[in-house]
C-alpha cells in the first residue's frame, strides 16, 4: 500500500520561509513523478509542483512560481518543496502526491496516491 507523509507544514509570517517534505513507502519511488498541491479554504485543489522521475524535469504553477522549489531525493524516497517570500494567500493544505507515470503533470486526476496533508498558515 502506498503512504505518502507529509512534514515541515506550521505558521510563518509573510516573507518567511517554509520547506515541506514528503516521505513515500509502499513501492519504489525513483521511477514515478510526483506532485504538490494546495487547497486553500473555499477553493478547489490546485497544482503548486511536479517533478519527473529523475528530478530533471520541473513544472511549477503560476501561484507560486517564482517563490518555489521542488526537490526529490530518491536514495531517500522523499520529496521536498522549499516555499520562500510567503504571502498570507498561501495559506492552505499542502498535499503530496505521486502519479503512475514518469513526466511531470498538473493533473490531480493523474496522481492516484495521496498523503494526508500539511498545514500552512501565513499570517500579515
Amino acid at each position: 500500500q502506498v503512504q505518502l507523509v507529509e512534514s515541515g507544514g506550521g505558521l510563518v509570517q509573510a516573507g518567511g520561509s517554509l520547506r515541506l517534505s514528503c516521505a513515500a513507502s509502499g513501492r519504489p519511488f525513483s521511477p514515478y513523478a510526483m506532485g504538490w498541491f494546495r487547497q486553500a479554504p473555499g477553493k478547489e485543489r490546485a497544482v503548486v509542483a511536479s517533478i519527473s522521475r529523475g528530478g530533471n524535469t520541473r513544472y511549477y504553477g503560476d501561484s507560486m512560481k517564482g517563490r518555489v522549489t521542488i526537490s526529490r531525493d530518491n536514495a531517500k524516497n522523499t520529496v521536498h518543496l522549499q516555499m520562500d517570500s510567503l504571502k498570507p494567500e498561501d495559506t492552505a493544505v499542502y498535499y503530496c502526491a505521486s502519479r503512475d507515470g514518469y513526466a511531470t503533470s498538473a493533473v490531480e486526476n493523474e496522481y492516484p496516491y495521496w498523503g494526508q496533508g500539511t498545514q500552512v498558515t501565513v499570517s500579515s
